[in-house]
């Protein structure tokens, strides 16, 4: 009897790890951030300060064409969630490198002479955040509509690449729009 017992409270807690590491994994899972809002923006701006393809491939030419403000700003929306679903990155020089200072909500007005906007469908953020396509395409293609300096752009093509795939890799979650606004079409 007491063997039964015994293997009862083994069968029993191993139950109970299982539920409760299954359960940690589907909480982590929902705590993602949604795509494109400003916390995800913000763990975006901290995976970008880790990115050496942005920080050090964008801290020449790029960075500092700012009409001597110091910064450049990068706006972004899913295309899918509207216009009012628009977050923000804040670009400095820092130590020599394109430092993300600020990730969120827009709080700072962006001039599209040096600064940039760009936004997509849901579901192509999500392609172009596994490389497919890569950005020339994207552009060319109408995949991803982007407004700024062009040229500007395009002498920096390798670290925007890296841009886009850091889109994939920041963790996010994408069934909804970002709280507060609401979808202007099913398309995702």
């Amino acid at each position: 009897m007491h063997l039964s017992i015994t293997t009862t409270r083994k069968t029993l807690i191993r139950l109970a790890l299982a539920a409760t590491f299954g359960s940690t994994a589907w909480a982590a899972q929902a705590a993602d951030p949604v795509l494109m809002s400003p916390q995800w923006t913000a763990n975006f701006c901290q995976a970008w300060n880790q990115t050496p393809q942005l920080t050090e491939g964008l801290a020449g030419e790029w960075l500092h064409d700012d009409k001597g403000r110091g910064y450049k700003v990068v706006e972004m929306y899913r295309t899918d969630c509207g216009k009012g679903s628009m977050v923000e990155l804040k670009i400095v020089p820092k130590d020599g490198k394109a430092f993300c200072a600020y990730g969120g909500a827009p709080s700072t007005a962006a001039n599209f002479g040096v600064d940039f906007l760009m936004h997509a469908s849901t579901k192509n953020w999500e392609s172009m955040g596994k490389g497919d396509p890569g950005p020339v395409w994207a552009m060319m293609s109408g995949k991803l509509e982007f407004q700024g300096p062009k040229m500007v752009a395009m002498r920096a093509i390798k670290p925007f690449e890296s841009f886009l795939l850091l889109v994939g890799k920041a963790p996010y979650q994408a069934n909804t729009c970002p709280a507060g606004v609401t979808e202007t079409s099913s398309a995702k």
